[in-house]
């Protein structure tokens, strides 16, 4: 009878061990195995972003959630293979994922904006840009808001989906810009001379580019005056130092070959009863 206990009692073990000890290796090793393929996919990833030259923020933040997306995968298919039903799991992530977006509708606009900012980079730190009525010099990127310095130096936080989804004008893309601006001499100028007279002006500096060439014609004839435009071409960072050097320097160039600029003119005409 003894014998007969005891290898009944050896029999469900066995069983108990068939039972539940082959769903428990399986899962240890699909826990060793994922977890190394969710490190090698990390650094593929990292290597990547890397050789691409993708930003820092956008870098960090993709390879997080890649690492939490993988790692709920994993813990879901061990759950699955030691029996345990995982479609309660999908329902609850898959409602607790909607109540979120509902609940973070514009911060999701502001994070996808800032993704694909990151991603595409209209802009990058240090560059200047005109949005959403706003013209400054980018001061940082995040993923739901870019900051930019005005230069009034006032700090302006733009969320990112207005500011993606709105035109943007970027001043350093190029690296050139034109400086322009616009000057009235008298009709009884020689427009010929003053024109060649402002062209050397623009050449003259050291700062004013040789291609493109300065553009120096006369764009208007005005009531009181004929208007000349001046656009010399000049690197993004010199565009303020030129246009000051202009504008300084217009009414000595002008005086030295006798052209008057003109000005409104007050006459007072006295009537005598």
């Amino acid at each position: 009878m003894k014998e007969f206990f005891d290898n009944f009692k050896l029999e469900q073990g066995i069983e108990l061990i068939l039972e539940y000890g082959t769903p428990l290796v399986k899962a240890l090793l699909i826990f060793v195995i994922g977890r190394w393929l969710i490190k090698r996919l990390l650094k593929l990833t990292r290597k990547f972003m890397l050789a691409r030259e993708y930003d820092i923020t956008l870098e960090k933040f993709a390879l997080n959630l890649i690492k939490w997306l993988l790692w709920i995968l994993l813990i879901i298919s061990i759950i699955g293979t030691l029996g345990i039903e995982t479609t309660s799991f999908a329902a609850i992530i898959g409602a607790a994922g909607l109540a979120i977006g509902l609940a973070l509708q514009g911060s999701l606009s502001n994070f996808a904006g800032g993704v694909l900012l990151l991603l595409f980079k209209p802009f990058k730190v240090g560059d200047t840009i005109e949005a959403q009525g706003i013209t400054g010099t980018i001061k940082e990127i995040d993923i739901l808001q870019t900051k930019v310095v005005t230069f009034s130096r006032k700090l302006a936080i733009i969320p990112n989906g207005p500011l993606l989804n709105g035109n943007i004008v970027n001043f350093n893309s190029e690296g050139i810009l034109r400086c322009e601006t616009m000057i009235g001499v008298s009709y009884d100028a020689d427009i010929p001379k003053v024109l060649e007279t402002l062209r050397r002006l623009c050449t003259d500096h050291p700062l004013v580019l040789e291609e493109p060439a300065p553009v120096v014609e006369v764009t208007e004839n005005a009531g009181s005056s004929i208007n000349i435009i001046v656009r010399p071409y000049t690197l993004t960072d010199d565009v303020w130092t030129v246009n000051f050097y202009l504008q300084k320097n217009f009414k000595p160039a002008l005086d030295a070959i006798g052209v008057e600029i003109p000005y409104p003119h007050q006459v007072e005409i006295h009537k005598e009863g």
